[in-house]
């Protein structure tokens, strides 16, 4: 059977890895206690949601090669009309099925793109993107390499790659901050390890102490808890931001030290944290090497040799590597149309927005996971994709219990909360001038949640009820017809237990 899809399974860059401590990037229900590094590799975050999943037993829900191409709601049974195609690109037909409720949980880095830069089907060799790597080990050794991005597949496929490579190029159009890893002082101190120990790996030792389960959550419970300190890093002149900012230019320029003159190359004027900051052991090291070019000249195009740039020099190549992001638009590649024929590509033109991050007015019984306004630069999404799927859970169950044909959030809702975002986010560092995909092309943030990551999981602990709009599926005037005969339905089939109420009681705390 095959694996089911992940973000760690469509991207398979080199050097993939999470950009927070090991034991943070899971959920938390679930604890897996021997991660192998102190930030763990894609490949070994992908093997933990399959354990996760063939544990739960959901491979039989999951329906690979199967690409939504078309929604469409139809106010009139108050449902939802889609159409999936089966297979490679269709290849095996398409079928219509209908729901009462959309989860869209598309994200917002899944949708890759190449460079705009002329001559790119020209080049001799292989061009790869990080998103979509093909190349095995021989691909690469012993070859002339150049990598298209710094940003955070371009730093971590460059310090992946350098050791097999016979020369590298890293192309970078703007600078950026490369930090100390999140959370690795608190990691070393928890492990009892000496603080220049740069070791990342988990001893045999660490990994057995880590088997006990008291002893494993409360070693997470001290990393989350830490992660959690460093929202204040967002706002624009902070304590925090200016203590960062010299401790990142004083580490880089540790690191730089056999080459110090990129150290105005790469160090940015902007704010630390205005792009995402991501672990890159190993990627200052790599700029250093006799074999390698920092290259902040502009390309003016590909040749079937190489990359020849705007100053008439041409590097020579035998590979190139596309490290250059993703399509943040949030225009998906299928149609979604809400009420009176709205297309939601429409909707989101120029700015996509969602009411809490999570719903669309003029879209009932759609709900979005991970859409514009749930990215966290503090902590990992784990946390916010279980706090939303906690609040659409609450939406469908007073769907299910108040016998509602359909919810959305108002207009009014909605427009408020977009006010709020343009309101919050200047005070931020996510406003200074650098390439970031949390924002639009003119420079407006969408992909964040206005706040921290604790912030957001109390906003959306408790829906906001009167900030939607509702129909009921009964033809009643009676608010209160869903209240029925008296009986629940556990009581009218006389199945499953008649005393749930006292599986986990509300237990009040004793005082001392």
């Amino acid at each position: 059977m095959a694996p089911p899809a992940s973000a760690y399974s469509l991207r398979s860059d080199q050097g993939v890895a999470c950009d927070v401590p090991s034991h943070c990037y899971q959920f938390s229900f679930e604890e897996h206690s021997q991660w192998s590094k102190f930030y763990s590799s894609g490949s070994e975050i992908h093997t933990n949601i399959e354990r996760v999943v063939d544990k739960h037993k959901l491979r039989e829900y999951i329906h690979l090669r199967h690409e939504l191409s078309h929604a469409r709601w139809d106010d009139s049974t108050g449902k939802w009309t889609i159409r999936v195609r089966r297979g490679v690109e269709g290849a095996d037909g398409e079928f219509e099925e209908t729901c009462d409720i959309l989860l869209l949980c598309v994200g917002s880095l899944n949708r890759w793109h190449w460079p705009n830069i002329e001559g790119l089907k020209d080049f001799g060799g292989p061009v790869v993107h990080t998103a979509e790597w093909f190349l095995d080990e021989q691909g690469i050794e012993g070859k002339r390499v150049g990598v298209i991005g710094n940003g955070s597949s371009g730093v971590q496929t460059v310090a992946a790659i350098h050791p097999k490579v016979r020369s590298l190029v890293n192309y970078a159009r703007q600078k950026t901050w490369i930090a100390p890893d999140f959370g690795i002082n608190e990691t070393r101190a928890l492990l009892g390890r000496e603080p220049d120990d740069h070791n990342q790996d988990f001893t045999a030792e660490e990994l057995q102490k880590l088997k006990d389960p008291q002893y494993a959550r409360a070693f997470r419970h001290a990393l989350e808890h830490d992660i959690n300190t460093f929202h204040a890093l967002s706002l624009r002149d902070s304590d925090m931001q200016k203590q960062a900012r010299a401790m990142f230019e004083a580490d880089m320029k540790q690191h730089l030290a056999k080459k110090p003159e990129l150290l105005e190359q790469i160090v940015p004027d902007f704010s630390v944290f205005c792009r995402r900051l991501t672990p890159a052991n190993g990627y200052l090291e790599a700029l250093c090497a006799d074999n390698t070019i920092y290259e902040t000249t502009p390309i003016k195009r590909i040749t079937r040799s190489g990359i020849e740039l705007e100053d008439g020099r041409h590097n020579d190549l035998d590979v190139i590597v596309a490290a250059t992001g993703f399509d943040v638009s949030y225009h998906y590649p299928f149609d979604v149309v809400g009420r009176n024929g709205v297309k939601l590509n429409d909707r989101w033109t120029p700015h996509a927005e969602a009411y809490m991050s999570i719903a669309v007015d003029g879209f009932p019984n759609l709900f979005l996971m991970y859409g514009p306004g749930s990215g966290l630069n503090t902590n990992s999404l784990i946390s916010m994709l279980e706090t939303q799927a906690k609040y659409i859970s609450k939406c469908v169950m007073k769907l299910q219990r108040e016998r509602l044909k359909w919810m959305e959030p108002k207009k009014e809702a909605t427009k408020d909360w977009t006010q709020h975002m343009r309101n919050y986010f200047p005070k931020t560092v996510y406003t200074d001038k650098c390439n970031s995909w949390y924002r639009a092309d003119d420079g407006t943030v969408v992909g964040l949640w206005p706040g921290s990551n604790l912030h957001a999981m109390t906003a959306l602990a408790h829906p906001r009820w009167e900030d939607y709009d509702y129909e009921r599926l009964d033809y009643t005037n009676n608010r209160l017809f869903w209240l029925g005969d008296g009986q629940t339905v556990k009581e009218t089939t006389m199945q499953g237990d008649l005393a749930w109420y006292l599986e986990k009681p509300d237990v009040p705390p004793i005082p001392n």
